[in-house]
């Protein structure tokens, strides 16, 4: 019998941080994040942290834990929440993971691929070529590649035209000898949640109001206020280059609220997208958003 992981997935603003306090109130639970933003010190309101009073209710774990001059990596999370998850177990403690970081989830569960480094100038000619150059040279050095990824896709074609150049050897070829998943050490029971879209839109333009008028804008002040460096992945945070127009004086509040709704909007759109098709079938989705203990039994075998 491995010890299980109850993982609760999905888009932003689906009710997920909600679903994993009762449960684990009911199951002797930790909480444990898998949310990019959300492990940023700098970034409560922002991101939809759990409040003081949430926190309170069950122990949580990879909140607020890095500092925005950090740049937290896919791989760097998965060691961590290893670590944390088996120290959950060790404590007798159901684990309860909950995040919209596709990414991470699968890295933890699957896995890395040991990618050896990148060569500096392979990676600076790739990435200073156009995405359609770019489509073009890796249809004809890695085809398996180019049939799965969509031509206006710059990041990952640029990722994987690299590795193929530095490497020569394609993506594909790393990916399948990933290593360092606990999935198959863990008996994981996982629910993704897919409100239906409008009630999520809904949730979104809610929740982006009320960020406004709880301290955002002070928030996003305080962090470019810092000595950041210009490529710290937090200042790429949702909303955060919509409020610094806001304090630049390039848009006033009403602005700023439409576009945070709207970058939330599009990004859960992508989120949305890929929990729908990414993880295995086999895992139950939901649309709604209030469950029964009953339910809550049922879905996570406790």
């Amino acid at each position: 019998m491995h010890p299980p992981l109850a993982l609760i997935a999905g888009p932003t603003a689906s009710g997920k941080s909600a679903l994993a306090l009762r449960l684990a109130a009911l199951a002797g639970g930790e909480i444990v994040n898998a949310d990019a933003s959300q492990v940023y010190r700098d970034l409560s309101i922002l991101s939809a942290r759990p409040s003081r009073q949430e926190e309170a209710q069950a122990p949580h774990h990879l909140f607020g834990h890095i500092d925005g001059a950090e740049a937290m990596s896919a791989a760097r999370w998965a060691a961590e929440a290893r670590d944390t998850i088996a120290a959950i177990h060790a404590r007798g403690r159901l684990p309860v993971l909950v995040g919209g970081t596709g990414l991470y989830i699968r890295t933890l569960l699957d896995g890395i691929a040991p990618v050896p480094e990148i060569d500096p100038a392979v990676r600076a000619a790739v990435r200073a070529m156009p995405v359609a150059e770019a489509h073009a040279a890796l249809a004809r050095e890695d085809p398996l590649a180019t049939a799965r990824l969509a031509p206006a896709d710059t990041t990952r074609v640029t990722r994987a035209l690299e590795v193929v150049r530095s490497t020569g050897r394609p993506l594909s070829a790393w990916q399948a000898e990933r290593h360092g998943g606990i999935g198959d050490a863990v008996s994981l029971r996982p629910l993704i949640l897919l409100p239906e879209r409008g009630v999520l839109n809904a949730r979104i333009d809610t929740r982006a109001s009320a960020m406004l008028n709880e301290g955002a804008i002070e928030e996003v002040a305080a962090l470019l206020a810092r000595p950041l460096p210009a490529d710290a992945p937090v200042r790429r945070a949702i909303g955060v280059p919509e409020i610094a127009r806001l304090l630049v004086g390039e848009a006033d509040r009403a602005e700023t609220g439409e576009s945070l709704a709207l970058a939330t909007r599009q990004y859960a759109k992508r989120q949305y997208t890929w929990f729908r098709n990414q993880p295995p079938v086999a895992w139950p989705r939901a649309s709604q958003l209030c469950f029964s203990i009953g339910a809550l039994r049922e879905t996570f075998l406790f």
